[in-house]
């Protein structure tokens, strides 16, 4: 069993493919006995997420910052609701709590959590690993600005294999089964 921390966006998107594969998602995590720790909400694809593994007797952790939990934007039926100071302290939280750090289709705030995640990883501050479940071809262009940044120079190709593209719970299966985290050059 992981605990997979997964962001995601608190909309649903313009196509049903993201909510049809976010629900094939959490089905797949339930099925695996795997834990989830998310941003807490109830809407958009973190409702989706969240519902479906709770409606399935999956395990889900919510973790929600106070200015969010004040616009009441939390689900109220998880077991385990934490609401803290500010998204520093739940970015913070969730790696704590995380063994696999996995983004889902989502706006900003979801591809911040997951390129600091990544780049904690090749600083040495997060031994996870790192993946986008690339629903639809959604983060085909960000997937190329990753081997454009190896290709100028600016990420290595040993890091650059350290985070996974996939729409293959299979091939998440064995990223995370045989990661080892990057070692930390300072070169």
């Amino acid at each position: 069993m992981k605990t997979f921390a997964v962001y995601c966006g608190a909309s649903n998107g313009n196509k049903p493919i993201f909510a049809s594969k976010t629900r094939e998602f959490a089905q797949w995590l339930v099925k695996n006995k795997h834990r989830v720790v998310y941003g807490g909400g109830k809407n958009g694809l973190m409702g989706i997420l969240a519902n479906t593994i709770l409606d399935n007797g999956g395990d889900i952790i919510g973790i929600v910052p106070e200015n969010l939990a004040k616009h009441h934007t939390q689900l109220m039926r998880l077991n385990d609701l934490r609401v803290v100071a500010n998204m520093a302290v739940r970015k913070e939280q969730m790696l704590t709590l995380a063994d696999v750090c996995l983004a889902l289709p989502g706006g900003p705030g979801t591809l911040e959590e997951i390129a600091d995640a990544f780049s904690w990883t090749r600083v040495g501050d997060n031994d996870n690993p790192c993946i986008f479940l690339n629903i639809d071809g959604y983060y085909d262009p960000l997937k190329q600005m990753f081997d454009d940044m190896v290709t100028n120079n600016f990420l290595s190709e040993y890091d650059r294999n350290h985070l996974l593209f996939t729409t293959s719970f299979t091939e998440i299966n064995d990223f995370i089964m045989s990661y080892t985290p990057p070692i930390f050059d300072a070169r």
